[in-house]
């Protein structure tokens, strides 16, 4: 088993910044690490991803100017700067880990997840 735990989220000004954090423990061998969010009454949306041996990066082309996503393999933690934040950036974020896909933007493909961290863009 793989316990993700997210933290960074909160309530910032349209136009500012965040960093968002999870934290990965137990079993913590996994392919890859993403991102997803889930706005106010919406489906959860792919964000971006992470291969943890190369690095390789993936994001939706909605966020690819505003969010990025990186690791540090000796915390096994994953990390989403995003900036520029807009209110409709307002959702619950969620990490995820892929045991075995390593480059997918679908929630089918990830084995473990976090308990989200809420985040609220103020106009």
């Amino acid at each position: 088993q793989v316990q993700l735990v997210e933290s960074g989220g909160g309530l910032v000004q349209a136009g500012g910044s965040l960093r968002l954090s999870c934290a990965a423990s137990g079993r913590t061998f996994s392919s890859s690490m993403g991102w997803f969010f889930q706005p106010p009454g919406k489906e959860r949306e792919f964000v971006a991803g992470i291969s943890w041996s190369t690095g390789r990066t993936y994001y939706a082309d909605s966020v690819k100017d505003r969010f990025t996503i990186s690791r540090d393999s000796a915390k096994n933690t994953v990390y989403q700067q995003i900036n520029s934040l807009k209110p409709e950036d307002t959702a619950v974020y969620y990490c995820a880990a892929a045991r075995l896909v390593s480059g997918s933007s679908s929630a089918e493909d990830y084995d473990y997840w976090g308990q989200g961290t809420q985040v609220n863009v103020s106009s």
